[in-house]
């Protein structure tokens, strides 16, 4: 079972409709497990380019598997070209822009009003994002959608809020859109969007917790992209957003114009 065909996370999360509940990753073979914690946490930039991974053994010791579990996980992302190995030096993330181009970079978030800012920027790409995914994706970049989700419900599940979890899907969908551009932009957003996702998630506790649903605007534009509905991604994720910044800011824009 440990040597399951790549892929497997995307057929677990597509054997029903619109409601069917995502399965849990703890069922899943243990390699596709490993795959898919290391894949979220190199998407969350968790790893750095050129950065060395921990090694089999610290990684075994982690995630409480064996060490031929770890290394089979290692491979795939071998094989997919997200990390690779250096003659007794262990693995490595893959770099993912040239160092010789330039970085894109926005200036720090310096006050509440800056977090309604970015909301509003991201409503203006993110929702393309879902939409060109959803034409777009291909089984890794599915896969690492889904890697991302299934971190999310086991955090929903645990009554948390992930903030490196909810970042790697939307940064793992501007990935699918083969944009780099979208791609690019993301990355230079990471901090600003980190920061409007600890707000979010402060939102969402309290007797009345929001997690939940919040999982279920999530599931839904997976949902839609793997259907390659590219309208309804497109829909489901400004709903998403909106929803996002209002919870944030409790239905109470700020006026920007001041």
């Amino acid at each position: 079972m440990e040597s399951s065909e790549h892929g497997a996370m995307t057929a677990a999360v597509s054997g029903g409709g619109e409601g069917t509940p995502l399965l849990r990753t703890r069922q899943t073979p243990l390699v596709t497990r490993i795959y898919q914690l290391l894949l979220a946490q190199i998407s969350a930039g968790d790893f750095k380019p050129d950065e060395r991974l921990p090694g089999e053994n610290d990684l075994a010791a982690r995630f409480q598997v064996s060490r031929p579990v770890v290394r089979e996980a290692l491979k795939r992302l071998r094989n997919d070209g997200l990390i690779y190995s250096r003659q007794g030096a262990g693995s490595f993330v893959r770099v993912a822009v040239e160092e010789s181009q330039p970085v894109l970079g926005y200036a720090p978030v310096e006050t509440i009003a800056d977090i309604q800012r970015c909301y509003e920027f991201r409503l203006t790409i993110e929702p393309d994002h879902a939409y060109h995914a959803a034409l777009r994706w291909n089984d890794a970049a599915l896969d690492r959608i889904a890697a991302a989700l299934s971190l999310m419900d086991d955090a929903t599940r645990a009554h948390r809020h992930r903030e490196d979890a909810d970042y790697a899907f939307h940064t793992a969908i501007a990935e699918a859109t083969n944009n780099h551009y979208y791609m690019s932009s993301m990355q230079a957003l990471k901090d600003h969007i980190s920061v409007g996702m600890k707000f979010h998630g402060v939102s969402l506790m309290g007797p009345s917790s929001g997690l939940t649903g919040v999982y279920d605007e999530h599931r839904g534009i997976f949902d839609a992209i793997r259907h390659r509905d590219g309208e309804t991604a497109r829909q489901r994720m400004r709903t998403h957003l909106e929803g996002s910044r209002d919870r944030v800011f409790e239905g109470r824009a700020l006026d920007l114009s001041l």
